[in-house]
């Protein structure tokens, strides 16, 4: 695990781009491909819209990369609470994304249709390979959940490999979440972090002792590198090294 610290948001999200940059660039001279599933909330968007930027839209062979998301609300595709819909207007439309590069869960379907749906989209486009992308960007809630593993779910012991419906019985809703195996395989996770607000949950999933029901992104330990982007603020309840 690698954690990387900086003063301020906006160079954690500098940061964050650079290494979405050096990964895709890797990934396409190694197997012609970059493959990466995307997080939802207001800190991706900012990255999002970072890498759509001038600044940054040249810099990745777009056309070599695939999109998949971590997790989704159960809601239509144009809702504003839709993980697909903010990225697609922050990312991929304004990089003019093809629609066969982006692989988004198809929420028209009752939630364990879609789960399923998604599960053997994903499982289509790797074929006869492992399912492992290459990138997985993650965030973290201030209750220590990521993607849509959330407290005291049941998805949290799913042992299998894929999408699972996960329903949050204090908000009376439905998600749809890759599970932690399957995100687990991956071979590089990003989490991007960044808030006061977010400091308590960083120590609870990185520093005390494992408590997946509480923590659940404690989960989250692939077979490939984890990295942990941070401001000052989020990382300001972690032992000092």
């Amino acid at each position: 695990m690698q954690l990387h610290i900086h003063p301020t948001a906006e160079r954690v999200l500098t940061d964050l781009a650079d290494f979405f940059v050096a990964q895709a660039a890797e990934a396409i001279a190694a197997r012609g491909r970059f493959v990466v599933a995307l997080s939802g909330g207001s800190s991706p968007k900012k990255l999002y819209e970072l890498l759509a930027s001038p600044a940054y839209r040249e810099k990745v062979a777009w056309p070599q990369v695939f999109f998949f998301f971590g997790d989704e609300r159960n809601v239509p595709a144009t809702d504003a609470e839709s993980n697909y819909r903010m990225a697609n207007e922050a990312l991929l439309k304004p990089l003019g994304i093809a629609a066969a590069q982006v692989f988004a869960v198809d929420t028209t379907l009752p939630p364990a249709e879609a789960a399923a749906a998604y599960t053997e989209t994903i499982r289509q486009f790797f074929g006869a390979e492992e399912a492992r992308f290459d990138l997985v960007l993650l965030g973290l809630g201030d209750n220590s959940h990521t993607a849509s593993l959330f407290p005291h779910t049941p998805v949290l012991h799913d042992a299998s490999v894929g999408a699972r419906k996960v329903f949050l019985t204090d908000k009376n809703v439905f998600r749809i979440t890759l599970t932690a195996p399957l995100i687990n395989q991956a071979r590089a996770v990003a989490f991007l972090v960044y808030g006061q607000d977010k400091a308590a949950a960083v120590r609870h999933v990185l520093h005390d002792a494992r408590d997946v029901e509480e923590f659940p992104a404690q989960l989250i330990a692939p077979a490939g590198e984890t990295h942990w982007f941070l401001d000052q603020a989020a990382a300001s309840l972690l032992p000092k090294q």
